[in-house]
């Protein structure tokens, strides 16, 4: 078995420790992603929707950076900080992937890593 890291150029999850994800035998392990522009600055603080829109975007730019897309994601876990913005994850799962969809899990959490944070997405994706 081989896993080699997913590389990232500049890297928004260096300074904390964390490697954006693995691949794995043709799967991409992906860690939680977040409003968190390439920059390391934290993006759409108070504004769910700015909040899942570069989620969304960090996801994807993972995904390219590891030979992959949206279209391949298989799985995914969901945090949020308030389940009332369910509905809004519907609709953004329908805007982003598409059939099919990928395993979802949603888990309403107190908090993530940063305070601001009101959204974090993990996920798991084939290269083939």
């Amino acid at each position: 078995m081989s896993a080699a890291p997913i590389e990232l150029t500049p890297d928004p999850l260096a300074p904390f420790h964390i490697s954006p994800g693995f691949k794995v035998n043709g799967l991409l392990y992906l860690s939680g992603h977040a409003a968190i522009a390439e920059s390391g600055d934290l993006v759409g603080i108070g504004d769910f929707d700015a909040q899942a829109e570069a989620t969304f975007e960090s996801l994807q730019r993972t995904l390219r950076a590891g030979g992959s897309d949206l279209s391949r994601v298989i799985k995914v876990t969901i945090y949020l900080t308030d389940m009332g913005y369910f509905e809004r994850i519907v609709a953004l799962r329908k805007q982003w992937f598409s059939a099919p969809y990928p395993a979802d899990t949603i888990v309403e959490v107190r908090a993530l890593a940063l305070p601001e944070l009101m959204i974090e997405i993990e996920a798991i994706a084939t290269t083939d």
